[in-house]
């Protein structure tokens, strides 16, 4: 399954393609995780709208808003804390070392870490049983985190539009 549309940067804001294929599997590790956010994010935009059972059930605003109408907002960083321990542990074993005057060792992704393994789910282990299958589930993740990303965009966008819920 082809990721639609190939490269696609009319902006020139990532730089060139051979830039890009220098740096591929960093660029691919960021485009799944953020893919991952935005799928988790749009269904709980919805969700979030229709089922709140925390906190009393009386959180009724639009989503973009709720999290400053319950209690969590004065534990803000605890919640930033939990978020970075997981991209410490889960990030930072992707990639290499940086050598000390060495600026193309930064952010350099591992020769032998497969881009969006978290070491989680067993996604090093089907790419290397499987590495067609692991390359299909790969790209729909891509393509479905792709839409994802543009939909929490537009969902975010309406509600602070219209200051009303979706749903």
């Amino acid at each position: 399954m082809p990721v639609p549309g190939g490269y696609f940067d009319p902006a020139r804001l990532m730089g060139s393609q051979g830039q890009i294929d220098a740096h591929y599997s960093h660029w691919k590790e960021v485009e799944i995780k953020h893919a991952r956010v935005a799928m988790l994010a749009a269904v709980g935009f919805v969700v979030g709208e229709q089922f709140h059972p925390l906190f009393g059930g009386d959180i009724d605003v639009p989503s973009y808003l709720a999290f400053q109408q319950t209690p969590l907002q004065t534990f803000w960083p605890a919640v930033v804390a939990a978020i970075g321990l997981f991209e410490t542990l889960t990030g930072i074993p992707a990639f290499e070392k940086p050598v000390p005057n060495q600026p193309d060792t930064n952010w350099k992704i591992r020769a032998d870490h497969i881009p969006g393994d978290a070491g989680l789910f067993g996604g090093k282990k089907m790419a290397l049983e499987d590495p067609k299958k692991f390359k299909d589930i790969q790209t729909k993740e891509i393509n479905n985190g792709r839409l994802a990303m543009i939909g929490i965009a537009g969902m975010v966008a309406q509600e602070l539009v219209t200051g009303a819920k979706l749903f």
